[in-house]
């Protein structure tokens, strides 16, 4: 994610090479990066702060505590810390640094294509330009929201933060379905992508609720209406609930 924000920030011009560096522990990563981006690169993280308006903190949850460490009463009042690690709370970045202007942010995978879903929320100490350099480098990978509850945070997480995996489900299931009728693996991909692509494109152009345009598409005895009725009892919107409700306990969890 640390990548897709990275190449999203240049390519949309909000930021050049010269004034982007990058810390990395792996020298593969400092070595792919440099050579794709042109950008500056080391493994000292204490330099790659030392010089910049904002700090994007794009490591695994683990090894924040490393990082913070490092980092601790470094940083100056005026810098902000742009966090995308999952779980990790405002209070334990801001504590770990010792520094009070953060944002915390949830994007999403399709992020990567420039088609995410962000949600955010930022510390008091937090300027109003420096809310707008936030919105502005959360939105290249997409859309973006910011929430004025972190707890929205860790609700979004279970939405939207995991949704894209409930679709890959949804979307791998409905092609092994597909191949189970006796069409080609090819062409159930082609069918069900093509659906899928297409029905949440006609959800925001049309402008309706989704719960009408399902009505308007299941005539009644007929074959949707037969599918849907499978699944109903299948207790399907019921078990999707409880799958969304897991992940925000979990997310909860992880947050401490």
């Amino acid at each position: 994610m640390g990548e897709a924000m990275l190449s999203a920030v240049l390519s949309k011009h909000l930021a050049t090479v010269q004034s982007v560096t990058v810390s990395d522990i792996s020298p593969e990563r400092r070595q792919h990066l440099a050579g794709k981006y042109g950008i500056a690169v080391t493994d000292d993280n204490r330099q790659a702060v030392a010089d910049t308006d904002v700090i994007v903190l794009a490591v695994k949850p683990q090894n924040l505590a490393g990082v913070t460490t490092e980092l601790n009463g470094l940083l100056r009042p005026e810098q902000l810390v742009l966090s995308i690690i999952a779980g990790a709370r405002l209070d334990t970045i801001c504590q770990g640094l010792e520094h009070r202007a953060v944002v915390r942010a949830m994007p999403n995978t399709p992020a990567q294509i420039g088609q995410g879903m962000t949600i955010w929320i930022a510390t008091e100490e937090v300027t109003e330009q420096q809310n707008e350099w936030a919105g502005s480098i959360l939105s290249v990978m997409g859309h973006e929201t910011a929430v004025s509850s972190e707890d929205q945070i860790d609700m979004a997480t279970a939405v939207s933060g995991s949704g894209p995996a409930y679709l890959f489900l949804f979307v791998e299931a409905l092609v092994d379905a597909a191949i189970q009728l006796g069409l080609s693996r090819d062409m159930a991909q082609e069918l069900v992508l093509t659906t899928v692509l297409g029905s949440g494109q006609l959800i925001e152009e049309s402008g309706r609720e989704p719960a009408e345009l399902r009505r308007m598409v299941t005539s009644p005895g007929g074959t949707t209406a037969e599918a849907l009725r499978e699944l109903e009892q299948g207790k399907f919107a019921e078990l999707l609930t409880r799958a969304v409700r897991a992940a925000y306990e979990r997310a909860k969890q992880l947050g401490g």
